[in-house]
């Protein structure tokens, strides 16, 4: 199969992923920070190693302060739901994911007010327009950094700084572009980081995480075991345990560490021009393609991996299926779990088909793609 939906998740893994994950369920498989034996040791120095490696790959000076999740999705919830408060106000944009969407939803109906800022059809935001939409009461900026259904990067380390500058909580979601493009928390001032493990980075799923900066006190989610002071009823508050209840996911995050430090060894400037080279052959050849429809910027110095386009006459869960089944190539179709996005693009009733591209993808996966879209669109 030509994988081609790795905004989605990432596929295939690096073998040393792989081979983490297998050597930590033979030979690690005790829990973390829950013992004193050379097993329970062991694991709970996989953990440590792996958020030392997040806070390295993302310029965070406190290890500590990386909490590890099962997703972004739950990292975005523990974020929002343990920053704001009845009369807070929210600013975002169009261009979201219903992991930012629907928990501001949540909070709407206990008394948090936000604002969505559109963004134009190609999904670039106008940072004077998100400035305009502040008030005295604006507690957090939450955006995206690239849309997971058009790839448009958004101007973060702009917005970052006007945050700053207003004294503002800054939040992105780095789903489309942990372990793609450099990410660094303290030129951006980002405040709030949530990132997946399972895309980008190249680990398993079940596996991401939340930083957060000090200073930012976060309300818990969930309260439980942590290995700390469990000699009190309350809950620790000291990082990361304070939002790491429960066991961690210990084989997934030596997966995990693993993913990130292939990215350390291959450069994150060698697998972004890769992965350009082969969004510029996708674009170039489905230009020439009569009846198909780009959406987003069609720019790879304005987006991240990932494209969206239509064939006309043809529903996009159509087209899927003739990739899937005829061509043997694997794409998502749809709003991507990004209805607003959709209604900014004016494609909220069709939908879209995706195509998102990896560092294993290789020029004959993209031919083949081509190809295959031609004969359809030819075929319609």
């Amino acid at each position: 199969m030509i994988y081609l939906d790795n905004a989605a998740s990432s596929w295939p893994k690096p073998e040393q992923v792989i081979q983490a994950v297998t050597d930590c369920l033979r030979h690690t498989g005790a829990n973390p920070g829950r013992g004193g034996h050379k097993m329970s040791l062991a694991a709970g120095r996989i953990v440590y190693e792996t958020r030392e490696l997040v806070a390295q790959l993302f310029n965070i000076k406190d290890p500590l302060r990386v909490a590890f999740t099962s997703n972004a999705t739950e990292a975005i919830n523990i974020a929002l739901k343990g920053l704001l408060q009845p009369g807070d106000h929210v600013v975002t944009t169009s261009m979201e994911h219903n992991s930012v969407v629907r928990p501001l939803k949540v909070l709407e109906k206990k008394g948090i007010e936000y604002t969505e800022v559109t963004c134009s059809r190609e999904g670039f935001l106008d940072v004077g327009k998100l400035t305009e939409a502040l008030k005295p009461n604006t507690k957090c900026i939450v955006m995206t950094h690239a849309s997971n259904v058009t790839g448009t990067l958004m101007p973060v380390a702009e917005v970052g700084k006007i945050a700053k500058e207003k004294g503002i909580t800054f939040m992105v979601d780095a789903a489309q572009t942990a372990g793609v493009y450099d990410i660094d928390v303290e030129k951006m001032n980002i405040d709030l980081l949530a990132f997946p493990g399972h895309k980008g980075l190249y680990g398993p799923q079940g596996t991401g995480g939340l930083y957060v900066r000090e200073g930012v006190d976060l309300t818990t989610l969930k309260e439980g075991g942590t290995g700390s002071n469990s000699e009190s009823p309350w809950h620790p508050d000291i990082m990361p345990d304070r939002l790491e209840s429960g066991t961690l996911n210990t084989p997934g995050l030596a997966g995990l560490g693993a993913g990130i430090r292939f990215i350390m060894d291959k450069g994150l400037d060698v697998i972004r021009r890769h992965e350009n080279h082969l969004m510029q052959m996708l674009i170039d050849g489905l230009k020439k393609i009569d009846g198909v429809i780009l959406y987003g910027p069609a720019d790879v110095n304005k987006q991240a991996p990932v494209l969206s386009f239509n064939i006309e006459k043809l529903g996009s869960s159509e087209v899927a299926f003739m990739l899937d089944k005829v061509f043997d190539i694997a794409c998502r179709s749809g709003l991507h779990c990004a209805p607003r996005a959709h209604r900014t693009m004016g494609t909220l009733e069709q939908g879209t088909v995706r195509l998102s591209v990896s560092y294993f993808n290789t020029e004959k996966d993209i031919e083949a793609a081509v190809a295959g879209i031609k004969q359809i669109a030819e075929e319609v």
